[in-house]
């Protein structure tokens, strides 16, 4: 289950060791830059050496731009519709037009037309370096004028720069050029050579459009022919007439329809006509009501004597009776009256009957005509579905025939006026400043690639560095505690000392390779050094380890030879002797007894006679008389084959212990551990060990490996030494060795480094 709170204490603790993470990285970067801070400073310095060697003999360069626009705004010039058709200009057609201006097609325009094969700046024969350079990797021939017209691209093409300036359609053309009027001219010829190689595509592109247009404006005039005279065929073999835009049997279709309308309409007419009056004259006395009836004369008039009568014979027939014989009168002659009324309505009716009789016949006489009218309308219709399609095929072609004529004009119209969107908005100017190379920039590249390079050669040089150089290192690879730190010194500080007769020799130089004798008793001639303290701090620190178990006998070895362990151990052996100690210097190195060679190599007898027992300890042992330092030297005449032997024998212990008794110190200069294992058998009679490591040359991978592989050596190991240190050097490794620590001290009680 997840921790969602932690306590603050562990909070605090991990804030605590995260800050002290980045503490130690930030200090174990610092180390590395103290260290390796000449080397980085040495290649600094050649970084900006380099940076300004380049300024100086660079030659400058100058730079003119000239601005060119897209314009999206056609040319009022002419309206017409391009027959190529508008292109949309977008992001990738301003995209588009900057690859064509950095085609080769322009680029050589621009060659043939300033001659740049003929400029030296541009076929790599300017300068004499270069030119002398360029004849001697070209063949002896001249160069032709095609290599020529390469050499000059490419340059212009190194040299140009075009570009877009943000989502704008503005197009930015550079160039550069050791000549600043020059650089403006290339710029310009650019911007024109472009404007004229989009002229010239459009002219030509219009040109083959309209030969192209030519021939197919003569195929579309044929086959429009063709289609009309086709439509006029077939209206001649079908009898189809068009009289104002309608064929006539749909005309005579519809005039006869209406004759039948109007037949219809006036045949319903007379008959309502002659049906009134039928209806009329059924009745007892006719009612003449009727239009007919109400214009006729002899009806009017009979009708007003009618009623003059009736009003007279009602008068008589009141006035004496009905029967009186001038109400019958006048009752006969209206009955003679209405006879006539009825026969002058019989008469009209006659004729209503006669009208009704030509309106039907009419009528008929229409649908018969209509009848065969529609029959032959209906073989027209079949007929003029096959107009149709011959009047649509012509009308196609007319049309096609139109549209390209119209766009053979409008080509035509192009060629002679032809126009493009891309213009010049800014032309370009001589510069009056160089545009490389520039110093701040250049400077501050070398600064950088200084810093970068110095940076990495330090960590390299800290990566490859297998060798001690710290106190750290011996502790964190070694496993022990680093005792001190021995600066290196040198011979001229010391001088020979009177040694008493037959026991020391009075030569101090060697030419076989053995310790220097002045540097063997470096701490009794300089008891004020640094060299003589650190010294002291070895003897410190044994002194302190014998509060804890014995530490009487002392054994010194090292990796490798020359690592100085026999002059150290001299020098210690020297320090506590003359401090009052009894102490003895025993060469153990029966190998390669160096020491003895350097301090008594007229030596007959020693360690090796003593432990055979063929001579005694007392005859053997050479005494320095400053010191009082009793040394047991290692017979050279000879070569051993089992050293080791000898070292891990019975006798060898008891001499150890018997010197155990005599000497308050017994020191022993062992051999290196890594050619031979004779410090290994020594382990059961030694207290301590003393591990001599020379600062930066000793391999850490070597001195790990060896020391490991000798526990018994390791278990008794009383600490390591880094000897030979530069003391100049030492304090980019370690602050706290510096001469600031030391050397007011130094100076003030007559201390030597």
């Amino acid at each position: 289950m997840l921790q969602v709170n932690k306590p603050a204490a562990e909070i605090n603790r991990e804030f605590v060791e995260m800050q002290g993470s980045q503490s130690e990285s930030l200090a174990s970067y610092l180390s590395i830059i103290r260290r390796q801070f000449p080397t980085m400073i040495a290649i600094l310095s050649a970084c900006i050496i380099v940076a300004l060697l380049y300024l100086f003999t660079a030659v400058p360069q100058y730079t003119s731009t000239a601005s060119m626009v897209i314009d999206t705004r056609k040319v009022q010039l002419f309206q017409q519709q391009s027959m190529l058709g508008d292109v949309a200009i977008d992001s990738s057609t301003v995209e588009t037009q900057v690859e064509i201006l950095k085609s080769e097609n322009i680029s050589l325009a621009v060659i043939r037309d300033l001659h740049m094969i003929d400029d030296p700046e541009f076929t790599g024969t300017g300068g004499a370096l270069l030119g002398a350079v360029a004849r001697l990797v070209s063949s002896s021939s001249p160069a032709s004028e095609f290599e020529l017209t390469r050499k000059a691209l490419e340059e212009f093409a190194r040299n140009r720069v075009i570009k877009r300036l943000g989502t704008t359609y503005v197009m930015e053309i550079g160039f550069t050029s050791r000549d600043p009027a020059k650089a403006a001219k290339i710029a310009n010829a650019i911007a024109d050579a472009y404007i004229v190689d989009q002229l010239e595509a459009k002219y030509q592109a219009t040109r083959r459009a309209s030969v192209w247009l030519q021939d197919r404006i003569k195929e579309l005039r044929a086959q429009a022919t063709g289609a009309q005279k086709a439509v006029v065929d077939f209206k001649i073999a079908n009898h189809i007439v068009n009289t104002g835009g309608r064929l006539m049997n749909e005309q005579q279709l519809a005039e006869v329809n209406s004759q039948l309308v109007l037949a219809h309409a006036a045949t319903a007419e007379t008959k309502a006509r002659l049906d009134r009056m039928n209806s009329i004259l059924k009745q007892e006395i006719p009612d003449a009501s009727v239009a007919d009836a109400l214009k006729n004369e002899t009806i009017v008039k009979l009708r007003a004597q009618y009623v003059d009568m009736a009003s007279k014979e009602a008068i008589w027939a009141s006035k004496y009776g009905h029967d009186h014989l001038a109400a019958v009168n006048l009752r006969r002659q209206m009955d003679e009256i209405r006879k006539n009324i009825t026969e002058e309505l019989k008469r009209i009716q006659e004729s209503y009957k006669s009208d009704y009789d030509i309106a039907a016949t009419r009528e008929e006489s229409i649908k018969t005509s209509l009848n065969a009218a529609v029959s032959e309308s209906q073989l027209t219709n079949q007929a003029q579905i096959q107009l149709r399609e011959l009047e649509s095929t012509a009308q196609s072609y007319q049309a096609m025939y139109d549209n390209f004529l119209q766009r053979y004009m409008e080509s035509v119209q192009q060629q002679s006026f032809p126009i493009t969107e891309a213009r010049v908005i800014s032309a370009a100017t001589m510069p009056l400043k160089k545009s490389s190379p520039k110093s701040l920039i250049v400077l501050a590249v070398g600064l950088f690639s200084g810093l970068m390079l110095s940076f990495g050669v330090a960590m390299a040089r800290e990566l490859t560095d297998r060798v001690f150089r710290t106190t750290q290192q011996v502790e964190e690879i070694l496993g022990t505690s680093c005792l001190a730190i021995l600066p290196a010194v040198g011979s001229s500080a010391a001088r020979p000392l009177p040694l008493l007769p037959g026991s020391l020799s009075d030569r101090f130089t060697d030419k076989s390779g053995n310790p220097n004798p002045d540097l063997l008793r470096y701490v009794v001639e300089n008891p004020l050094s640094r060299y003589s303290e650190a010294v002291r701090t070895l003897k410190v620190a044994m002194d302190l380890n014998s509060m804890v178990r014995e530490n009487r006998v002392l054994a010194v070895t090292s990796t490798l030879p020359n690592e100085g362990k026999s002059t150290l151990c001299a020098n210690l052996a020297q320090l506590m002797a003359h401090s009052g100690a009894r102490v003895i210097l025993i060469d153990a190195d029966l190998r390669n007894p160096s020491l003895s060679r350097a301090l008594v190599p007229d030596a007959r007898v020693g360690l090796v006679e003593v432990v055979a027992q063929s001579a005694r300890l007392e005859d053997t042992l050479v005494l320095d008389p400053e010191t009082k330092l009793s040394i047991l030297p290692a017979t050279t005449s000879s070569k051993l084959l089992h050293t080791n032997e000898i070292l891990a024998s019975k006798a060898m212990h008891n001499l150890v212990t018997l010197l155990r008794s005599k000497f308050e110190y017994v020191v022993l200069d062992m051999p290196p551990m890594a050619p031979v294992v004779d410090a290994r058998v020594t382990a059961p009679f030694v207290d301590s060990y003393l591990f001599v490591v020379e600062w930066g040359k000793t391999n850490t991978d070597v001195a790990r490996h060896n020391l490991r592989g000798a526990p018994e050596i390791q278990g008794k190991l009383l600490g390591a030494v880094l000897n030979k240190a530069e003391t100049r050097l030492i304090a980019r490794y370690e602050a706290y060795y510096g001469r600031q620590y030391y050397e007011k001290y130094y100076a003030r009680y007559g201390y030597v480094d």
